[in-house]
């Protein structure tokens, strides 16, 4: 509709003989201020010499002629020369039963069809704990590759995965020097939990111990050179084990990785790269790529461009940093999708300097690239408690976080009369429903004061209050079924219904997560639209047979089941039909 209304102001611009290059068209905080409201009057009148509140009439006199569908009821001259725009009965159930008809793929749009985008997310590394970051990285990767796919994108999810490296030393440090680590009698997630503890352990000792220090760079480069048979053993054990719990998260929050890349083989890759490029000129001022120093290899990113810094590309022992790797990854991507389009990375904040100057790297060997690379990043975690540490007094993990969630919700749905199964199922929904929303909820830069009570609450700003309003719904449609009352959308009351003024706005509000790769806007929107349906629910009679606009009634509820489903889709969250 948006769109259609821009044409409209367009067409009644060019009938006055003006012409303007951008056209802004957006909606009133206020309802009662009409449903869309635009400033071209005010925009243009100053370039014409013309009075803004005159020329808005006179472009409302145009809109109102050319105004054929009758999808507008009412134009009015606002403030100093705004003109709000209100939307017609007919308009608004017409909507709902494009809604109905559209079912599951209801807001989506081709925007972006045809388009080749490969989504890296999560990368939690072997051998350490699923923290808390990851857990973010997989909420927002997750949801921007479901948005971008409800936008016509062909996505590609990818998991980049430090199977080798010093953490990887400290761990098996840790779990060689203490053998109730490698207890293999337990579950998968317990096992992994152990390696955990054996790497903050070796971690520890390698800050403070100068012997344990040598022992885990010995180690390194053992597991670099695969030497050492018992370190090759508990090497292959500790991989298997920590990579098969983060596929039993990865099914708890609702991931499927097409691609897995891991650092050990993409650090060959990216020393290739650096070595081939040492001492080349590139650039518009001639600067090298990579130049050696003190026996390492770097890059002096702050050459070419003075906002960067130099950074270790190969380090004077001969191994490849981090930055090396990134290269090998980047282009073993763009080779695994042949003519992709974008390749886009999650990470937290503190990664977003080091990657600008990877990416400046990158750009120079291939300036194909730098137009095809996207880095979002994320804020950190916190407990609005101040305190990080689980229920059970341990320093909390993404997992752990993830699971006290469920229990705590396990606790409060106890009573409910349902089989074991199917509380398992709703308190795990609802669990992973309460972490992704606080993530999700906000701007992806910002921090977030995680609260478990607040998360969990069926009431307010939180996951599960969207899905018991889904649930609330769904019931009310059950009970149309049981009275017969079938949906219809043409047997609508005089009166507009404030959720129908917001179900139409839902292809924008996907248009524009997508086009910014920005969730917040989807979880903000269902709020709204919750909070709304929910007063339509309290305020309303809608199932009976009685009432000759029953059925339009209960086709609306079915909009909102609808297009509240897709939404909490989009974010990566489960909808119960019962709650």
């Amino acid at each position: 509709m948006q769109n259609k209304i821009k044409q409209l102001i367009t067409d009644a611009l060019k009938n006055l003989n003006i012409e303007v290059s951008e056209i802004v068209v957006e909606h009133p905080a206020d309802l009662n201020r009409g449903d869309y409201s635009t400033n071209v009057a005010m925009a243009v009148a100053k370039s014409i010499k013309a009075n803004p509140k005159e020329l808005a009439e006179k472009i409302i006199t145009e809109m109102l002629r050319l105004n054929l569908d009758n999808n507008i009821e009412k134009m009015e001259v606002a403030g100093f020369g705004f003109i709000n725009l209100h939307l017609s009965r007919k308009f608004f159930s017409r909507s709902v039963e494009e809604i109905l008809n559209e079912g599951d793929g209801v807001g989506g749009n081709d925007a972006l069809k045809g388009k080749k985008i490969m989504v890296e997310y999560t990368d939690p590394n072997p051998f350490k704990p699923f923290h808390i970051g990851h857990l973010m990285t997989n909420a927002i990767g997750e949801s921007v590759a479901r948005i971008l796919e409800h936008s016509g994108v062909s996505v590609f999810r990818a998991n980049y995965q430090g199977d080798i490296g010093l953490h990887v030393a400290k761990a098996i440090y840790g779990l060689l020097n203490n053998s109730k680590f490698q207890e293999k009698s337990g579950s998968v997630f317990s096992q992994s939990e152990n390696i955990g503890k054996a790497y903050s352990e070796g971690a520890g000792l390698y800050e403070t111990d100068e012997k344990a220090k040598k022992e885990i760079d010995e180690i390194n480069k053992k597991l670099y050179d695969k030497s050492d048979e018992k370190i090759n053993e508990i090497y292959d054990w500790g991989f298997k084990v920590t990579m098969e719990a983060f596929e039993d998260l990865y099914k708890i929050l609702g991931t499927k990785f097409e691609f897995y890349f891991l650092e050990s083989q993409m650090a060959p890759i990216g020393e290739e790269i650096v070595r081939t490029n040492i001492g080349k000129a590139a650039g518009p001022d001639g600067g090298r790529i990579f130049e050696e120093s003190d026996g390492a290899v770097v890059f002096k990113a702050e050459k070419h461009d003075s906002k960067l810094h130099t950074r270790v590309f190969i380090t004077s022992q001969g191994l490849p940093t981090y930055e090396t790797k990134e290269l090998g990854l980047t282009e073993e991507k763009f080779k695994t999708v042949p003519d992709m389009d974008l390749s886009i990375v999650v990470t937290a904040n503190e990664q977003m300097e080091y990657m600008k100057v990877v990416a400046k790297s990158i750009s120079l060997i291939h300036p194909e690239y730098e137009s095809k690379m996207k880095h979002i990043t994320h804020g950190m975690m916190r407990l609005a408690s101040g305190k990080m540490s689980s229920r059970k007094g341990n320093v909390i993990t993404g997992e752990s976080l993830i699971r006290d969630t469920i229990a705590l919700v396990t606790e409060k749905i106890k009573d409910h009369d349902w089989d074991e199964e199917k509380k398992e199922k709703v308190a795990q929904h609802v669990g992973v429903a309460a972490v992704k929303y606080s993530i999700l909820k906000q701007s992806t830069g910002g921090d977030i004061a995680f609260d478990f009570e607040k998360s969990i609450s069926f009431e307010g700003d939180s996951g599960p209050y969207l899905q018991y309003s889904y649930a609330r719904a769904n019931s009310v449609i059950e009970k149309a079924k049981k009275e017969d009352i079938l949906p219809d959308p043409h047997a609508f009351p005089p009166e507009i219904f404030e959720v129908e003024k917001l179900l139409y706005k839902f292809p924008e509000i996907i248009l524009r997560a997508a086009s910014e790769y920005e969730p917040h806007y989807i979880a903000t929107y269902l709020i709204e639209l919750a909070r709304s349906y929910n007063s339509f629910y309290g305020n309303t009679i809608i199932v009976d047979k009685k009432d000759i606009t029953s059925s339009y009634k209960v086709a609306l509820t079915f909009a909102f089941s609808f297009v509240m489903k897709k939404g909490l889709y989009l974010l990566g969250i489960e909808v119960p039909e019962r709650m």
